[in-house]
């Protein structure tokens, strides 16, 4: 698969290519410090991904896939900016990398580049999520970029999970388990069988029955902790 780099900092194409060195089945063709040197290469190189930078000088990422028309290779956008995910996404980047780029995400993306009619991948094929990230939460008819730190209740329907965070909540097709492995964090606790909390949410928790108790979160929500899980809670927190 032929790649063609597009970033304004010599460096960071440079980063770039040490990173594609692990997958050798993306063959770098070519590189460019601006959208306009790139739109003059597209033509000789046809390459089949673009590795885009989104702020650059004179024409942006945005801009730039806007000039290649209906017949661009796909795109894998790399930026020092998490603001730009949700647009990013509405252009139909098959991916959004933060520099400095991980490799496991970075690997993520090329595992989609090379399959797009793939489901999505369960969460051990994915990179763990970190308290610091944004992830994108995708509705039916909208979608949020939301901070991990943001959510504070996930709640189990079947194979599907009800995600709840500041400003709304989505269903997403994941199960409650596959999400909990990709918030393997400090921050998120098990509460039953069916429901995974922010700790940093709970304003109150009281005893409850059978050696149980029930936080309240600061949405309102109160939230029963199993007898198993009130004891793990319990020497977690100190009560």
């Amino acid at each position: 698969m032929k790649a063609l780099l597009i970033d304004d900092e010599r460096m960071a194409r440079r980063e770039m290519r040490r990173l594609l060195e692990a997958h050798p089945e993306i063959e770098i063709v070519g590189e460019a410090d601006s959208g306009h040197a790139a739109l003059s290469l597209l033509p000789t190189l046809k390459p089949d991904v673009l590795f885009l930078d989104i702020q650059m000088p004179e024409m942006d990422g945005f801009e730039f896939v806007n000039a290649m028309g209906d017949h661009a290779p796909q795109v894998i956008f790399c930026t020092a900016y998490d603001a730009h995910a949700l647009r990013a996404f509405e252009v139909n980047a098959v991916g959004y990398l933060l520099k400095p780029v991980d490799p496991a995400r970075l690997a993520a993306a090329i595992q989609k580049l090379n399959d797009p009619g793939a489901p999505e991948a369960e969460a051990q094929d994915e990179p763990p999520l970190r308290e610091t990230d944004r992830v994108l939460l995708k509705g039916e008819q909208r979608s949020w970029f939301v901070p991990v730190r943001s959510i504070y209740m996930l709640q189990s329907e079947g194979n599907y999970t009800h995600v709840f965070f500041e400003g709304g909540k989505v269903l997403l097709p994941r199960s409650l388990g596959t999400l909990e492995q990709r918030l393997n964090l400090p921050i998120f606790f098990r509460a039953n069988r069916a429901q995974l909390i922010n700790t940093r949410a709970i304003t109150d928790v009281t005893e409850w029955f059978s050696g149980g108790l029930q936080a309240t979160l600061a949405s309102g929500d109160k939230v029963e902790i199993s007898r198993r899980q009130a004891a793990l809670f319990r020497k977690q927190k100190g009560l």
